[in-house]
Order: C-alpha cells, then sequence, then structure tokens
C-alpha cells in the first residue's frame, strides 16, 4: 500500500518523536505485519536503540478469554510484571497500533471479559501512570484490518471494507497532505490556541446542556488544558492520540451534578455500548443504564472507586472532520474525535499545574481523580450548547449548537 511508509514515518517522527537510543514498545497485531516492519524501520532510522514488539491475535485473545480458569485469566504472572515494570523504569517509548474487532467479546460471559480487563489493567497500571504524567513518550493510532471494517461499512462489497478504512484513516491522520508532519504541525498550533483561550479563563465548572443531557461539572484550581501534543520529561514533544480535534482537560472529580447521555457507540471491552445514561451527584455515578451492554458497562464503573468518577472532559465541535464524515468508527480513538466527551476514571497529572510532581495523594487533594481505568464516551452533537461558569457565578457561552460560540 502505497500510503503505509508515508503512515509508519508519521507515527514515527510526529506519534512518538523517536529519539537517539530511545527504547521503543510496539503493541500491534500480527495480521499488520507490513506496518510493523515499517515501523520498526523508521524507528531504527530515527536512532532507536532497540524496538520491542508485542504481537496481538484477537483470534487467539477471545479462546483465551472463553476457555481459561477465571483466576488464572485475571492473574498477571510475575515474570510479565517484571517484564513489564523493568520497560516502565527505563522510560520507553510506547506505541500502540489499534485494530480490534469491536465486536471481538460478543456472547462472552461478562465474568470472563472482566476478570481479562482486570489482568491488562493490573499489567499496564505502572506503564499508564507514567503516560498520564508524560513522562514517557507514547501515542495511539489505528490500522485496519477486516472485521472492524466490516463493522463500519457493512453497505459495501467485503472486497472493498478494507480499503474504505485505510481510505478514512489516512484521511484523518493527514497521510494525504503533501507534508504529513508539516500538516500537524500546523493543526496542533491551532488546537493550542483554543487550549490557551480555555486556561487564560479558569472557569469553575462548565453546564452541559442537550437533549437527554443536562450536567454541570466543577473544574478544579489551576487546570490546564491541553490537546494532543505533549512533552516528555527529556524535553521531547509527541502527539498522543492520531487522529486528534480535542481540548482536555481533568474535572474536580468530586463536582458533577445531573444527567448525560451518550450520542456515539462505545466500543469497550470487546463489546459495543450504546445509549448510555449516567447520572452524577456530587461526583460518583449512582446510576448506570444503556441499551445496549449495560452489563458490560455497569462492571466498568464497579472497577474501582475511581470508576464511579470522571477523570478528563474534552471539547471537541461537532463541525470536525471526522464528524463531518457521517462515519461512525466504533473506535474511541476515532470516535472521540468527532464529539465532546467524557472519560470514566483516570485523571492525567499533566491536566493540573505542578501536577507531575506531586504523589497521588497530592492530586487527590486537588480533586484529580485515580483509578486503573480510564474509558472515554461520547456525548456530543450539534445540539449541544456549554456555558463556562466563573469564579463569581457568571456564565460566558463556550459551545453553541455543537460549534465554538
Amino acid at each position: 500500500m502505497e500510503h503505509l511508509d508515508a503512515y509508519a514515518n508519521l507515527i514515527v517522527k510526529t506519534g512518538v518523536n523517536v529519539q537517539a537510543k530511545d527504547l521503543v514498545q510496539l503493541d500491534i497485531s500480527v495480521n499488520q505485519a507490513p506496518l510493523a516492519r515499517l515501523i520498526v524501520k523508521k524507528a531504527y532510522e530515527a536512532g532507536a536503540s532497540q524496538v520491542i514488539l508485542r504481537w496481538a491475535d484477537d483470534t487467539i485473545l477471545r479462546e483465551q478469554v472463553l476457555n481459561m480458569e477465571l483466576d488464572e485469566l485475571r492473574e498477571v504472572p510475575a515474570y510479565k510484571q517484571a517484564e513489564m515494570d523493568d520497560l516502565v523504569a527505563r522510560r520507553i517509548s510506547r506505541i500502540s497500533v489499534v485494530s480490534q474487532d469491536p465486536g471481538l467479546f460478543a456472547g462472552v460471559d461478562t465474568k470472563r471479559i472482566d476478570a481479562y480487563q482486570q489482568y491488562d489493567r493490573k499489567l499496564l497500571f505502572g506503564l499508564r501512570q507514567v503516560a498520564a504524567a508524560n513522562k514517557i513518550s507514547w501515542t495511539v493510532v489505528a490500522a485496519a484490518e477486516a472485521p472492524w471494517a466490516a463493522k463500519v461499512f457493512p453497505e459495501l462489497p467485503e472486497s472493498e471494507q478494507v480499503t474504505a478504512l485505510w481510505d478514512a484513516i489516512f484521511k484523518a491522520t493527514k497521510v494525504y497532505e503533501t507534508d504529513p508532519i508539516q500538516a500537524w504541525s500546523a493543526h496542533e498550533k491551532r488546537l493550542q490556541e483554543k487550549a490557551a483561550m480555555m486556561n487564560r479563563e479558569q472557569f469553575k465548572a462548565l453546564h452541559y446542556q442537550a437533549p437527554g443531557t443536562d450536567l454541570t461539572i466543577g473544574l478544579p484550581v489551576n487546570h490546564v488544558w491541553d490537546s494532543a501534543r505533549s512533552i516528555n520529561e527529556k524535553g521531547f514533544e509527541f502527539m498522543a492520540n492520531m487522529p486528534t480535534e480535542e481540548i482536555f482537560t481533568a474535572p474536580d472529580c468530586r463536582g458533577a451534578d445531573g444527567v448525560v447521555y451518550s450520542t456515539k457507540p462505545l466500543a469497550y471491552g470487546g463489546q459495543v455500548i450504546t445509549g448510555i445514561k449516567l447520572t452524577f451527584k456530587d461526583g460518583t455515578i449512582v446510576d448506570v443504564q444503556a441499551e445496549q451492554g449495560e452489563a458490560v458497562l455497569k462492571a466498568l464503573v464497579e472497577m474501582d472507586e475511581g470508576s464511579k468518577h470522571l477523570g478528563e472532559v474534552a471539547l471537541v465541535p461537532d463541525p470536525s472532520p471526522i464528524s463531518q464524515s457521517g462515519i461512525t468508527f466504533f473506535s474511541t480513538l476515532y470516535d472521540e474525535n468527532a464529539s465532546n466527551h467524557l472519560a470514566i476514571g483516570n485523571a492525567y497529572a499533566f491536566n493540573l499545574a505542578g501536577g507531575v510532581d506531586m504523589n497521588e495523594e497530592e492530586l487527590i487533594e486537588h480533586g484529580l481523580n485515580r483509578s486503573k481505568n480510564h474509558v472515554d464516551f461520547m456525548i456530543g452533537s450539534d445540539q449541544m450548547n456549554i456555558d463556562g461558569i466563573r469564579q463569581d457565578g457568571s456564565r460566558t457561552a463556550i459551545f453553541r449548537n455543537g460549534d465554538w460560540a
């Protein structure tokens, strides 16, 4: 595929921005070997000292989840945890290429899905904590595979589905641009300007209103709005998500009140959850409903105490290119960039001034949620209005009819 080389180059140079002597970890499906080879080649050309591959196979994973004993399924072997902890200590740069079938675990007992999710969270907890503090470079990107493409483009002949999904991925990540890296630089500058505007305001809270939604979310003192462009502890820039259309910050996890409805499906735990309705009181989720996948959603909210609270608020205008494409991707990486969204679970320490230098207790004192989870769900539409509430109680319009006011 002629554009795959440009995509790999973008992932390495803009995504994680590999530097000399960097240790790189690549998580990718066995079905994406052509892309994996290109990423490895580009990483070594950029100066990586070593590229470590973690291959994934959906078919094998489903069989494991279906057949392993529950205790073994949720338990992380000591040697795997030791290896992961060592990579975290060595400050790996992590590339995660997602291509999983959104319905991989359809029909699987939710207890088994929950056990596997516990395994995944325990194994990657340390890695996710250093990523949440921007101590490492990390990026999440996507690759087209047949089961996912069939879900996104069911109206197309089977022979055309994967090609159509690759086309959508390349459009969203600016691979078709004459200079994709420069195009990303200009795009990120625009997002940073929006983040700077919100940082100057330092709102006390945001009030969301849309059909079925009436939710007020408090913001901590000295919160920081950011975009996917980040800087690691060595001072190098990287792009955490590709594509990205959002600016985001951490809420005060003690201050959400009201009701919110989802506007797009959530692909989580190998299942698709639709029609989400969450009710909040004093920051805590007190009622969980969904039209489809409710049991999976409830298990997510009950995973740990932090899963009952919010860890991210993100603003994405409805006229964004991904929204206007009209495509539902059944992938959070893409669908979150078509819609305002919230995240259940862990907050990013860098979304608080001085947060990356705080310990867990200090972050909690400032209102930042701590959890093994971080799961985004989409709430935006062309009917959503958002007001910013200032410290003195006055209000100003931020979004009207799904776009910047």
